[in-house]
């Protein structure tokens, strides 16, 4: 395998990619800032200090020497407690400008770039089941970072050549994760009664062993040159199917209750967080026919095996 640059080498999905890539004895650089903890990468990746992803990132020749394929995970992801004055801008900033930026620095040095983006880029909420073919209509400053990055990627490579391959992962979880998914799976670990044995929505997950493979595979596909792809575990549940399988996981009984989804909604404008409440009781599926048969890929674990090894690690990382 080619020498792979990764940005965000040092974030939950990177770190995992850079581990993998080294297991298959691929030469990797990690593109990182010089505050960030690089001891949580393989020795044998190669640090290359760039500084903040935005619009000015210096990036040098120096990033790209040998390099065949980058791999861009570097982002400002969505966050429930926003703190920035003005979160479309930073959005923008980071997503978008820092995107283009990396591509065009890319472009004539490296023969492909995998951009990871999201299926926020699509929606976050969905009563459809969602393919490469669906519309587009991102509902957050987020996801709409992310598309006008996707955007943006695409006339960069009808300008230069550069292949592009964009990749939209549902939610990720795992060992090392963080976010809703791990916060929902601790309080199953713990026992606590959750109102969720009502809801029967439909939703995509994905294990982040299962999009690292899913990655090495159009890292070095031909055929997936300048095509979207969407991934997940292939297996879409609702939010008490996954608490219940879950609960198995931990060895334990799911505690639900049928709380119905009105109150639930009520409890969310109360609180403040009726965005997550909604989120949470809505559906966002996705169909990985496409990648199944274009580029011969299935998931390596099965949401089953995924759970039971997350448990394994939240067992020793309460």
């Amino acid at each position: 395998m080619d020498r792979i640059l990764v940005t965000g080498a040092t974030g939950f999905v990177g770190r995992h990619l850079c581990r993998e890539l080294v297991r298959r004895s691929a030469p990797v650089v990690a593109a990182v800032r010089a505050s960030s903890p690089t001891d949580c990468l393989p020795s044998q990746v190669v640090r290359h200090v760039v500084g903040e992803i935005g619009p000015d990132t210096p990036w040098d020749a120096k990033c790209f020497e040998q390099v065949d394929t980058v791999v861009h995970l570097a982002a400002r992801v969505h966050v429930l407690k926003e703190r920035a004055a003005d979160p479309a801008a930073e959005f923008f900033k980071t997503n978008v400008a820092g995107t283009e930026r990396l591509a065009r620095a890319a472009a004539g040095r490296v023969r492909r770039l995998v951009y990871v983006s999201s299926l926020h880029a699509m929606r976050t909420i969905s009563s459809e089941v969602l393919t490469e073919k669906s519309v587009c209509q991102p509902d957050s400053s987020y996801g709409q970072s992310k598309l006008d990055a996707e955007q943006r990627l695409k006339a960069i490579a009808r300008e230069t050549g550069l292949e592009l391959v964009i990749v939209r992962p549902p939610p990720v979880y795992g060992p090392g994760g963080v976010g809703n998914l791990l916060s929902l799976l601790r309080w199953v670990r713990r026992g606590w009664p959750l109102p969720l044995g009502g809801v029967q929505n439909q939703r995509s997950l994905v294990y982040v062993d299962n999009l690292v493979d899913a990655l090495i595979r159009v890292i070095t596909a031909p055929n997936a040159a300048d095509d979207v792809f969407l991934v997940s575990d292939g297996e879409n549940v609702s939010i008490s199917e996954l608490v219940r399988r879950a609960a198995a996981a931990f060895q334990q009984p799911a505690r639900l209750l049928p709380a119905p989804a009105s109150l639930m909604r009520l409890a969310g404008r109360i609180s403040g967080k009726r965005s997550s409440v909604e989120r949470m009781l809505g559906s966002l599926a996705v169909d990985i026919s496409h990648l199944r048969q274009t580029l011969a890929w299935s998931p390596v674990f099965s949401l089953d095996e995924s759970l039971r090894k997350t448990a394994l690690w939240l067992e020793h990382n309460p």
